[in-house]
């Protein structure tokens, strides 16, 4: 006969007169519930239902209960909703929240095959990580690992969703490419010291356009940092200018990124730039006068001072050509501190300040951006041992970044949170707490009463309602 146990109950410090109690009796109950919202992005966008497409499925339909698409969502949705690591779903499995953002008939998980299942309605951590193991040449005949990711049609996806996010052809698009460090801390395949980081790890190239992912390559860490940034780019203007041939497209980065290579293609593919460009005692002697004529207004005023130059420059062997480049005269109390960029836009398209303060330095938001990305989205979690492993995990955290990115954009339009990074949208929208009651005909979600944001809740659900009926704006 099976033992019966009864509840723990917890006592706390008492409230007066009255003692204050807690017990594990509360029925379904979730802690995020505001992922109901998530859903209806995945409505309105279809990104999920298109990433599962860039799966190829070698198993036996017959015995499959858990289709591509719901564990791809399953996935996805756990790290929107902060759950990090594959062994999270271990537990995850039995939130019935889960199961209805993925898709599944039953949210209780009373309808599984095996006894031993029942009540545990989405897969767990060993059945999600063959998606991240198959191996690219995986076939019906492989034994437990058939699940293969295309990652031609991955990257074309993040494209393909910055295209359906504008009715209308933008004036001009600029990507931002960096490259950031990934620390590891195993015997991970393309792990390296890297001397500027300090410690082993990779080094993926991001691109974006504004707050939207374009691009998230997993590198290791032996290369300069614009390896492969041409290959990338050519990808993307190649994917951009289908839709959009006569577009004007800025690419924008930092010293890292100026090499011949890249800048020569920009040139010959009518696409402009604007790099930074590392100094150097040549440099400085152009800006010398500069220099000294900020050193003065430092003296006079006691506040920094910057003066600019606007010159040609060519290197002695490594350049092709001349090019503009823009020198930054400035003088801090702690001393001098010259910068430099070079760029292909003409002196008649934007004057040298301009150009370094307002186009140039807006840059700097993308790295807010990576941060959202390995902090809020755990892009950082690549301790899978191969490569192709750890790159899917990039791109599930990638499309996951995309979903609450689509969330901001179409759900928050309008409201308080309309800049609100990834984990702001997590802890104040989605973490809700909620009382889940499956009956034959409904899922009821009874939302805790004293949730202080309702009146934003319902613009962002009134938001998301609008853009299902019509092209994302």
């Amino acid at each position: 006969m099976q033992t019966q146990c009864n509840q723990r109950t917890f006592a706390f410090h008492a409230l007066r007169r009255r003692e204050v109690r807690a017990r594990f009796d509360g029925g379904q109950i979730t802690s995020d519930a505001g992922g109901l919202l998530l859903k209806e992005v995945e409505q309105a966008t279809g990104l999920l239902g298109r990433f599962a497409q860039c799966f190829e499925d070698h198993r036996d339909p017959e015995l499959i209960e858990h289709s591509v698409l719901e564990l791809v969502s399953q996935r996805v949705y756990a790290l929107a909703l902060g759950y990090e690591d594959l062994v999270d779903h271990d537990e995850l499995r039995h939130d019935p929240l889960l199961a209805v953002l993925v898709g599944k008939a039953d949210p209780s998980g009373e309808d599984r095959l095996l006894p031993r299942d029942r009540g545990k309605a989405c897969a767990g951590k060993s059945t999600l990580n063959r998606l991240e193991l198959t191996p690219v040449g995986a076939t019906a005949r492989s034994r437990y690992k058939k699940t293969v990711a295309h990652q031609a049609a991955i990257e074309d996806l993040f494209v393909d969703m910055f295209l359906q996010a504008h009715r209308r052809r933008p004036r001009q698009i600029v990507l931002d490419l960096d490259a950031t460090d990934d620390p590891v801390h195993g015997q991970q395949l393309g792990r390296f010291f890297h001397g500027y980081y300090g410690h082993y790890c990779y080094l993926p190239l991001y691109i974006f356009a504004g707050e939207q992912l374009l691009c998230a390559k997993l590198r290791s860490a032996d290369i300069d940092a614009s390896s492969g940034s041409v290959q990338e780019l050519q990808r993307i203007v190649e994917h951009l200018r289908r839709r959009w041939p006569r577009v004007r497209i800025v690419v924008r980065a930092d010293s890292g990124f100026c090499r011949e290579n890249l800048m020569a293609w920009c040139e010959r593919n009518r696409v402009d730039y604007v790099l930074g460009l590392a100094k150097n005692e040549r440099l400085i002697a152009e800006i010398a006068p500069e220099l000294y004529e900020a050193w003065e207004d430092l003296q006079e005023t006691g506040r920094p001072a910057r003066v600019f130059r606007d010159f040609q420059y060519r290197t002695l062997d490594s350049w092709g050509r001349a090019r503009r480049v823009i020198g930054k005269a400035e003088q801090l109390p702690a001393g001098p501190n010259p910068r430099f960029i070079v760029t292909s836009l003409g002196p008649r398209e934007v004057e040298a300040q301009s150009l370094y303060e307002e186009v140039y330095c807006a840059r700097g938001d993308m790295e807010n951006r990576i941060k959202e990305q390995q902090l809020a989205l755990f892009a950082d979690r690549t301790s899978a041992h191969t490569m192709r492993a750890n790159q899917l995990r990039l791109w599930f955290s990638s499309v996951a970044y995309v979903l609450l990115s689509a969330l901001r954009r179409l759900g928050l339009a309008g409201t308080a949170w309309a800049d609100a990074q990834c984990d702001t949208i997590r802890l104040k929208l989605l973490r809700i707490g909620g009382r889940v009651q499956v009956t034959v005909r409904n899922v009821w979600f009874s939302l805790s009463e004293s949730y202080p944001y309702q009146t934003i809740f319902a613009a962002v659900y009134d938001n998301l309602q609008r853009s299902r009926a019509g092209p994302p704006a």
